[in-house]
């Protein structure tokens, strides 16, 4: 009876700490505590790309559908980087095949809280297309990335939380939850695997408007270059809702080309670059 009885104090002990612990996590000194780490990762992670000016790269997009079948699109995308936090970056990015889309493209100036500013160019219409800010979880062009995935690694655009420390691969990873500042985003929340090592994305969970996981996005096959950026050679989106998938294969990236703001102007649409 005596050792049933201290058994019983011995668990009501250990179940009273869980308690505690858990109450502790959950107090607004902890909550403030994991959103201040993981702003500070998201931060390192952003701030270790900066200086880059300005980056040219050609690319392919294979779509596999549920099937398996696939298509390959080939592109090519030109960057500007904008070194204020609170405004953020410029891109372009043109289709070069197959004939059915050669010259669709993309320009996106890409804002914090307010909805990116984004411009489609159909020269089958022969006009360019505003992206309406109701629109940006619509697909980019049959892929399975979103308008807004598209400048979706601005620091600002969202609010982090610290979740845990996990290896992914060869290395460890914070794992952060962030939600989208910015309205009528069709996430509702994203998980993010950011490496310790060089502070470089390896996933991203994407959650849909029910909070039910829509698509994971990897990072893969990383180089450095110039000794100090890093770029992943390869982006992987797979949609867990469809079966369908949509991977983005790099080439070589070229900085500091000269590109300027003039560079980005929406009339730039209807230019070949």
């Amino acid at each position: 009876m005596t050792i049933l009885m201290n058994t019983h104090k011995s668990l009501r002990r250990s179940m009273a700490m869980a308690l505690g612990c858990l109450l502790l996590m959950s107090s607004p000194a902890m909550s403030q505590d994991a959103a201040k780490k993981g702003f500070e990762v998201a931060a390192k992670s952003d701030r270790s790309d900066r200086g880059f000016g300005d980056s040219t790269v050609i690319l392919s997009m294979v779509l596999k559908n549920a099937a398996g079948a696939e298509s390959t699109r080939s592109m090519a995308m030109m960057t500007l980087e904008l070194p204020d936090e609170s405004i953020g970056d410029r891109s372009l990015v043109r289709f070069d095949s197959p004939a059915d889309i050669e010259g669709t493209s993309l320009l996106s100036h890409a804002q914090i809280i307010d909805a990116d500013d984004q411009w489609l160019f159909l020269p089958a219409l022969k006009r360019v297309k505003r992206i309406s800010s109701r629109n940006k979880s619509g697909p980019f062009v049959g892929s399975e990335f979103a308008f807004e995935d598209i400048t979706g690694n601005e620091l600002k655009k969202y609010e982090y939380v610290w979740i845990r420390e996990e290896s992914c691969g060869d290395v460890n990873c914070d794992v952060l939850e962030r939600k989208p500042r910015y309205e009528n985003s069709g996430y509702t929340r994203q998980l993010v695997w950011i490496d310790q090592p060089d502070a470089q994305y390896r996933k991203i969970e994407y959650y849909d408007r029910k909070d039910d996981l829509l698509k994971t996005q990897t990072f893969e096959d990383y180089k450095l270059y110039d000794g100090k950026f890093w770029r992943a050679q390869v982006f992987r989106m797979d949609n867990h809702q469809t079966g369908k998938s949509t991977i983005l294969n790099f080439g070589e990236y070229t900085f500091n080309t000269g590109l300027t703001d003039s560079d980005f102007e929406k009339g730039v649409l209807r230019r070949q670059f």
